[in-house]
């Protein structure tokens, strides 16, 4: 490891001055709606059925995600199939996918006019209703089920092959595999995985907003939104902000607590074997398990290709000024994330106990978008119209949000780059600059590109502060395409949603594709 009881550096101090200014951009605003809130407290019937609804869908929708999420990742680890990396890699597509284009495939399929509706009518079956508390469960469950596979995923592949092999050889069947195997690995897993779920649906806004809404089926951010935007009405919003950021601090202190280490053994890295009691019902159930799942996860996306790629050739024309608009603002957004990332995280691989900075810049995970939004609304307010000032608003917060996923990213290639480039920089005398360009950043490049992606498909997707703030013309294609669905333009807006997942995926492709080339030629 690379030496840390040296003098802080000029980088050094940057790193540090950046990791404040993160903890003042979002303490600040945090601090502002404090300040705004109605004292003492006064929530009425509305507030207190908003925060029962947002911890009700949460529940189900962790609950849900991850029970689901079992026996499709045990059917990966243990099948090898064609397409099998192909489905494996689709996992993680929602992760990146607009919420408002997942939402608007699931509508697609499941809606009122969808597929599934239509052959339900076709064999003299009722309609499903897709609004409500059903609809906010299955959006949050196409969009969180992927992330629960790949998390249990992790768990069984981290099984030693050799460990199999001993089991086979003792005669294991199949119940001995899951009392012995299975059972620990979900229980170190599970939970975890169930409350990082919980906390990601708890601030969810887009599919509230969109299959939410009316006094049953609204959560704390959209009441924030509802109280901000329609009534005005700031210390309440304030004081649902607070709310809000207490489940949030409150969700992600379960899940830091049931975070456990998985002790499974350390094997030879090699290939998967048969699982004993690997036999034809096993086999058939995991064959349901992955068909299901994959057409679950492709369908929406089918549906929302075929209906949009036809409306492509006659979308509107301030549906491509708001795409530009996006665009230009993913592009800030991921520059400024990286600018705040790449100091702090030079700065953490320094430091013998970078708790403080690492807190500092994780933050945003405790402090929603949208009360982020609130305050920043609260502080310009006094000194500036904050309606001129909505993209750049938009742009820092979106940078904010992806920080602490960047810092996932460049932490761990930072404290390797300086465990061995590091020292030889050293040996060298190399110093400053020279030693970041030609000692550090080339072993960064891989990261950076992949934490500049997910920077920019965030913020590509955004549809959060943007609708605190914004005119009609200052919308995102986001937003754009809320206001489509709003008047009924469907087509439209099924054309701007394939536009908005092309244009998404698209830069995360070239940033994560432009690091690994960077890295290859270093």
């Amino acid at each position: 490891m690379a030496t840390r009881t040296q003098p802080l550096r000029l980088t050094h101090w940057t790193g540090a001055g950046f990791a404040a200014l993160v903890a003042l951009a979002v303490l600040g605003p945090l601090t502002a709606v404090m300040l705004r809130a109605d004292w003492p407290p006064a929530l009425g019937p509305a507030d207190w059925a908003a925060i029962r609804f947002t911890l009700l869908q949460a529940v189900l929708s962790a609950v849900l995600s991850v029970t689901l999420a079992i026996p499709v990742a045990r059917a990966l680890a243990r099948r090898s199939f064609a397409g099998r990396r192909v489905l494996v890699t689709l996992m993680g597509a929602p992760f990146l996918l607009p919420v408002i284009v997942a939402v608007l495939g699931l509508l697609a399929v499941f809606g009122r006019a969808g597929w599934l509706n239509l052959a339900l009518t076709g064999i003299g079956l009722g309609r499903i209703d897709v609004y409500g508390l059903q609809g906010v469960v299955l959006a949050h469950l196409f969009l969180n089920l992927p992330l629960a596979v790949r998390l249990l995923l992790q768990g069984w592949q981290a099984i030693p092959s050799e460990r199999v092999r001993l089991a086979t050889a003792l005669g294991f069947e199949g119940a001995d595999m899951c009392r012995h195997f299975e059972r620990p690995l979900l229980r170190a897993v599970l939970l975890g995985a169930a409350l990082l779920i919980f906390l990601i649906c708890t601030t969810s806004f887009a599919v509230a907003l969109i299959l939410g809404g009316g006094p049953s089926a609204t959560t704390v951010e959209l009441a924030i939104y509802q109280a901000f935007r329609f009534d005005f009405d700031l210390g309440r919003a304030a004081l649902l902000g607070l709310i809000q950021v207490a489940i949030c601090l409150g969700a992600g202190a379960l899940a830091f607590g049931a975070i456990r280490r998985q002790e499974v053994g350390v094997g030879l890295d090699r290939p998967p074997l048969p699982w004993p009691g690997d036999g034809t019902g096993a086999r058939a159930g995991d064959v349901v398990a992955i068909l299901g799942a994959a057409l679950f996860l492709v369908l929406p996306l089918l549906a929302i290709l075929l209906k949009g790629l036809p409306a492509l050739a006659t979308l509107p024309p301030v549906v491509w000024l708001a795409a530009l608009r996006s665009i230009i603002l993913a592009l800030c957004s991921a520059a400024l994330s990286i600018a705040l990332a790449l100091p702090i995280a030079l700065l953490v691989a320094r430091l013998a106990r970078p708790g403080l900075v690492e807190a500092l810049a994780f933050l945003t995970i405790a402090v929603s978008p949208l009360v982020i939004g609130t305050g920043l609304f609260l502080l310009v307010r006094p000194i500036a119209n904050p309606i001129t000032l909505a993209l750049p608003v938009t742009g820092l917060v979106n940078a904010l949000v992806a920080l602490p996923f960047l810092l996932r990213a460049l932490v761990p290639a930072a404290l390797a780059a300086e465990a061995t480039q590091g020292r030889l920089a050293e040996a060298l005398g190399m110093r400053g600059l020279a030693r970041l360009r030609h000692a550090i950043l080339p072993r960064l490049m891989r990261p950076l590109g992949f934490g500049a992606g997910l920077a920019a498909a965030f913020s590509m997707g955004d549809l959060g502060v943007i609708t605190l703030f914004s005119t009609p013309g200052q919308g995102t294609l986001p937003l754009e395409m809320y206001r489509l669905m709003g008047v009924y333009r469907t087509d439209d807006a099924q054309g701007a949603a394939v536009l908005l997942m092309a244009l998404t995926l698209g830069l995360f492709w070239l940033f994560d594709r432009g690091g690994r080339l960077d890295a290859h030629t270093r």
